[in-house]
């Protein structure tokens, strides 16, 4: 225990560990399965893409702000305390957002019916509940093919549609038609349907309506040509439900501006207790304890919505328990903030290690270069956290299975990082950035041609190299080309700034990529650029003046901690030498 009960660094450090697992098991509530719930909403790719753009925007701008005014005006306790509160109170502003389709019967759960709906354009509903219905359709012939029946809600339609088949079914396929905004046949809008544009027919499922009597083929002169078609499909995916976009961009937006300041004041506050103790360098563990609330919470939360969700909410989209989750362990982690460690006597003035940051990369080519490498990783890895779970659920995998996917990729950080040292000495920072850099192409690569609800599980592994080594090479990096003073805050900057950045540029170019192409079209994409990013980058890194900057404070705590203090004679003997070394490489 220390004298003074204000620096009580075991303590301290205790309580962060808790607050940070708890941090880590409320974020994994939401944010991987967030543009999964966008999806069962109705929201279309490109505009699922602007939402997580606008996310990441806002974060990297909000961010280093709210940080600066926490401490300027010593309100970090604040801003801890009302970052959870209204996060709490924001996530569930989330299940009031209205679905595209608002009939009732299309929820996941409505009493004691399981439904699985379809979502129709032009509010034709599609569903197929556990019972019987008449197995008919206007005299059209029956469905083959199916295990379950089928019922066409027709209340939808255009007046005048109920006795006109030839009418009826033109507008089904053109409907159809419209929705069709990928060139997958698994996107919400056209789930369990296809468009057989040669015949005039459209599926349900397994089973394939007939052609009516008197139908006309969409290749007939009297149709729209295929572009115009495509035309019509793209004005439709961005008009959307207007509602649903409009409420879903206002609630994520406040959302991450109550949320995004949380971890970086929490961060800075810790670091300044510790500081004043001289102890630092206790904190590095930290990241460790939010991958096992991840790891814990992902898995928990999915077994929970796939298990229970339709004993907890009978009425209302499939998804919403993530958010009441999401608000209970707010709760939780602000009882755990009025522990939390938080300096009285802070320092004052004004700091401009931001700006001196900012200086440094400006000044330093391979700063540069590596701020663009960062940059594009996460261009690329916003395209995974955005629709890796569509191309997966598209693929027949549960909630759980995602859960488990991201659970395998955090427990591989944490099992790989003990050998840490080993590979940074073996390969050089360089070495390590390069071989993150190929890895995630490499995920990007499989995929893109995952063939099953399993497929992906096998690659995680991968994540131990391609987000845990990376980050090690970057944050060494960082290490060695920063000036004393400014680490940290060089840190902040590209992990804040340009790698949300990054993350923002992808989500907006991705969604459009995804109804264009589709989502294997896009991570093939993102393969290629990460490679000729990393061909570039190993070329370039070559030529580069060579610049070793001494960082006279990481030898201090060095030496601090291995020297003893008789030895002031060693002490002056390496200052000296890292001198005469620095001086050494300016004339060379």
């Amino acid at each position: 225990m220390s004298p003074n009960p204000q620096w009580d660094v075991p303590r301290a450090l205790g309580v962060a560990r808790l607050f940070h697992l708890v941090c880590g098991v409320r974020d994994a509530c939401v944010t991987p399965f967030l543009t999964l719930y966008l999806r069962q909403l109705g929201v279309t790719a490109p505009w699922v893409g602007v939402l997580m753009g606008t996310k990441h925007l806002v974060a990297a701008c909000w961010t280093p702000f709210c940080a600066f005014l926490a401490k300027r005006y010593h309100k970090r306790r604040m801003f801890l305390t009302g970052s959870l509160l209204g996060s709490a109170g924001a996530s569930l502003l989330m299940v009031l957002i209205p679905p595209a389709d608002r009939n009732p019967g299309n929820y996941f759960c409505n009493g004691s019916n399981r439904v699985i709906s379809t979502v129709l354009p032009r509010t034709v509903t599609m569903t197929s509940i556990q019972g019987s219905v008449p197995n008919h359709w206007a005299g059209a012939p029956s469905l083959p093919g199916s295990r379950h029946t089928r019922a066409l809600d027709t209340s939808g339609f255009p007046n005048g549609f109920g006795n006109d088949q030839e009418g009826l079914q033109a507008y089904l396929v053109d409907s159809v038609a419209e929705a069709r905004i990928t060139t997958q046949d698994h996107h919400p809008v056209t789930s369990g349907l296809r468009v057989n544009s040669q015949e005039g027919t459209f599926e349900v499922v397994n089973a394939t309506l007939g052609p009516l009597p008197g139908s006309t083929t969409l290749g007939s002169p009297g149709n729209l040509s295929k572009a115009q078609r495509d035309a019509q499909a793209l004005s439709h995916s961005l008009k959307g439900p207007q509602w649903t976009l409009i409420l879903s961009l206002g609630f994520v937006v406040f959302w991450e501006l109550l949320t995004a300041p949380l971890a970086q004041v929490a961060d800075d506050s810790l670091y300044e207790y510790l500081d004043f103790v001289d102890a630092t360098d206790r904190n590095r563990d930290l990241w460790l304890w939010r991958l096992l609330g991840m790891s814990a919470g992902v898995c928990g939360i999915a077994a929970l919505v796939g298990h229970l969700e339709c004993f907890l909410v009978t009425n209302g989209p499939r998804g919403v328990i993530h958010f009441y989750s999401y608000a209970l362990l707010s709760t939780l982690a602000l009882a755990l903030s009025t522990a939390f460690p938080v300096p009285i006597d802070q320092k004052q003035g004004p700091s401009y290690k931001t700006i001196k940051a900012l200086s440094l990369i400006r000044s330093d080519a391979r700063l540069i270069l590596l701020a663009f490498t960062v940059l594009w990783i996460g261009a690329t890895a916003s395209t995974v956290q955005n629709f890796l779970f569509w191309h997966m659920k598209d693929h027949g995998s549960s909630e759980l299975v995602m859960g488990f996917s991201v659970a395998l990729s955090s427990l591989g950080e944490i099992l790989f990082h003990p050998f840490r040292t080993w590979l940074l000495r073996k390969l050089s920072r360089v070495g390590v950035l390069g071989l993150g850099l190929g890895c995630l192409a490499l995920q990007l690569l499989y995929y893109s041609f995952i063939w099953s609800w399993w497929s992906v599980l096998p690659v995680q592994i991968l994540s131990a190299i391609s987000s845990g080594a990376l980050w090690w090479a970057v944050g060494v990096s960082i290490e060695d080309l920063s000036t004393s003073g400014v680490e940290r805050s060089l840190g902040t900057l590209f992990r804040g700034h340009f790698y949300e950045s990054g993350g923002s540029l992808g989500s907006f170019a991705g969604g459009f990529v995804v109804m264009r192409f589709g989502i294997a079209v896009l991570y093939q994409a993102c393969c290629v650029v990460l490679l000729l990013w990393l061909a570039l980058f190993l070329s370039t890194q070559s030529r580069l003046p060579r610049e070793q900057r001494i960082n006279y404070s990481k030898l201090l705590t060095v030496e601090g901690s291995d020297a003893s203090d008789s030895e002031q004679g060693s002490e002056r003997d390496w200052l000296v030498k890292a001198m005469r070394e620095e001086r050494e490489d300016l004339k060379g």
